[in-house]
């Protein structure tokens, strides 16, 4: 099938330790539109080729044994979706013939047509996926694990692609402390950065106006978004192409990625990952796809 690109300009901010945005940089990158119907797009992003470090040091602030140990993986381009799945997105490929299961149109507890969709299970996007590719006859999937953290990081090394902390001024997260019996169970900062506001929903895909230096939005918080892997417990073993990791586990679990409105910063963070039932749908669970 013939892909008509085309470009568009976003802007990229740095920030310091304390969360202050310390330079801005406008950029411009590739993308392709998947026309669906009622007028309805998804706007597909072109993501570079080439390698990098999947994992984080031991030293960084809410590192798990479970993000370890650091490894080099070299993946090939792909196209990721500029924002996670929109709830319009949602609503017109579920209206789509059925390929293995039923989808309910309208599963979203925050209803809004340009919120990300939520309270969707691994089963269910896979099925978006297998629907969208049978429409568009290209072939959509969920991103593997690797793919998710590349796209994510975009070159960067840091905690999050701003730099060494995150505000809520450029994510949906819990940006409060919540207490307990006088002690603090979930931290609202992270490093030396500010606390913040905890908005308790969803915001609007791109609510925030910056994007990381591939051109992609929303990676930090708003919904958690499943890959296509299984969970392992650590990097031990794990593929260097970039391919999702389905094998050597006896887990049914499968990851999540990029934390949520409900999650404390520490685990929005790049490397950050949780693992979930695959027939859960919660609140705060999205996703978004890739086509290579």
């Amino acid at each position: 099938m013939t892909t008509q690109l085309s470009s568009y300009e976003f802007e990229v901010v740095t920030v310091n330790p304390q969360g202050k945005i310390i330079q801005r940089e406008n950029k411009k990158t590739l993308y392709f539109l998947e026309k669906l119907e009622h007028g309805c797009t998804l706007e597909m992003v072109a993501i570079p080729g080439g390698t990098f470090y999947m994992g984080s040091l031991k030293t960084e602030e809410g590192c798990l044994p479970s993000q370890t140990p650091q490894h080099l993986v070299t993946l090939k381009p792909f196209w990721m979706s500029k924002y996670p799945i929109t709830q319009q997105q949602w609503k017109v490929v579920a209206k789509l013939p059925s390929i293995q299961q039923s989808l309910d149109p309208e599963p979203a507890n925050f209803s809004n047509p340009n919120h990300p969709v939520e309270q969707i299970s691994w089963y269910d996007a896979r099925e978006f996926c297998a629907r969208l590719s049978e429409y568009s006859r290209r072939s959509y999937h969920l991103p593997s694990e690797s793919q998710w953290e590349y796209a994510c990081r975009a070159n960067t090394s840091t905690p999050f692609h701003f730099g060494e902390t995150i505000t809520t001024d450029l994510a949906n997260y819990s940006g409060t402390n919540w207490e307990y019996q006088g002690k603090i169970c979930s931290k609202g900062s992270y490093g030396q950065g500010p606390l913040g506001e905890d908005r308790r929903e969803t915001t609007p895909v791109g609510y925030f106006a910056v994007a990381n230096s591939f051109g992609l939005y929303d990676l930090y918080g708003n919904v958690r978004e499943w890959c296509e892997d299984l969970w392992h417990s650590n990097y031990v073993n794990s593929p260097d192409n970039g391919q999702a990791w389905i094998t050597h586990t006896d887990e049914e679990r499968r990851v999540l990625r990029g934390g949520s409105w409900n999650c404390s910063p520490h685990k929005c963070r790049s490397a950050y990952r949780g693992k979930m039932d695959p027939l859960t749908a919660l609140y705060d669970i999205g996703f978004r796809i890739v086509h290579f």
